[in-house]
């Protein structure tokens, strides 16, 4: 009998706390959330990462707050989000060095951006743009390309490892060596450029500037006041079509590669085994932000563009996108550092 009622204390107590839980949840958030930046403060995923948590607080009326932890090209941010409880309140910025590109430099980086998250959704999508100091000959990448086949070794270029700027080189080298030729099955002349690491944005864009190298890729709301200030000068832009910040740059692919996209992106997603009820609140709360009118100016204006909201959408994207870039670094032999 005693036993019995022992059973019957044990079953109303987890029953409360079931209860409890589930009433919690419903209720989230009812405390502060972190999103952590896995860069440190300044970038474009800086941006972004802030951009959408004060839309958050707004909407949830609930503080949401950026916790930046660089590191290992975002490795080391992102693998502290597998670490944490999964409970709604710590979130990650995912993007495309961390969680496409890194996969495809080390098949051993401690954790998996498919099975170790769930994607709530994308926050934006924009290109690279292939930049020139100003004192360069070159005015088209139609002229590049020529004297860089003609003169292999002698053109330099930075790269920071694993940005996206990095694999959109690699890409790009890729694709003018494999471009149509005037005889079947024979490959155009590869571009011979020599590429020069930095640690970060920062530095190589004070190498441009100064001459120290003539090109890059780079993220193009980086680029833009310089740009403007006359301080770089453009040749092309990555993604499909033009990018409305620089209507009268022409894109790779139609300056005669129509294969070529190469693009930067970041989205929000959260720790595997955090509650549904709270992934449906984060992804609702999301898509009304990423719809706001002060949203989609503020992004236009910097050339973002909104992808389509959701988390199933952005989780195929960040399938596709791991698929490819590792073919990318796999043809280009690029080891982990």
């Amino acid at each position: 009998m005693k036993i019995n009622n022992w059973f019957s204390q044990l079953f109303v107590a987890l029953l409360a706390l079931i209860s409890c839980s589930a009433f919690a949840q419903a209720d989230y958030p009812t405390r502060s959330v972190k999103i952590i930046v896995p860069f440190p403060a300044g970038g474009t995923s800086d941006v972004m990462g802030r951009m959408v948590a004060d839309g958050l607080t707004k909407y949830f009326k609930q503080t949401f707050i950026v916790e930046n932890i660089g590191g290992g090209g975002g490795v080391v941010g992102t693998k502290r989000a597998t670490e944490v409880q999964p409970d709604g309140y710590t979130l990650i910025l995912t993007g495309v060095g961390q969680n496409a590109v890194a996969h495809g430099l080390d098949p051993n980086v401690k954790y998996n951006s498919i099975t170790d998250f769930i994607h709530i959704s994308q926050i934006h999508i924009g290109p690279n743009i292939l930049v020139v100091n100003p004192n360069s000959p070159f005015k088209t990448l139609k002229e590049l390309v020529d004297y860089a086949r003609a003169n292999p070794g002698k053109l330099d270029y930075g790269y920071t490892y694993a940005a996206s700027g990095h694999v959109a080189m690699e890409l790009f080298k890729q694709t003018v060596t494999a471009c149509s030729a005037p005889k079947k099955n024979e490959k155009c002349l590869p571009l011979g450029l020599v590429g020069i690491p930095y640690r970060g944005g920062g530095p190589m864009m004070t190498a441009i500037l100064s001459g120290e190298i003539p090109m890059m890729f780079i993220n193009q709301d980086v680029a833009y006041p310089h740009i403007q200030a006359g301080k770089l000068r453009p040749l092309a832009v990555t993604s499909e079509k033009r990018n409305p910040l620089y209507p009268n740059v022409p894109t790779i692919a139609e300056s005669g590669f129509p294969t070529f996209e190469a693009i930067s992106w970041s989205g929000l997603s959260a720790p595997k085994g955090t509650p549904k009820v709270i992934i449906d609140k984060l992804e609702t709360g999301m898509n009304q932000v990423m719809s706001t009118p002060e949203i989609k100016q503020r992004m236009e204006s910097q050339g973002f563009v909104i992808p389509p909201q959701g988390s199933k959408p952005y989780t195929e994207f960040i399938k596709s996108e791991i698929q490819r870039w590792t073919a990318v670094i796999k043809q280009a032999g690029i080891k982990p550092e």
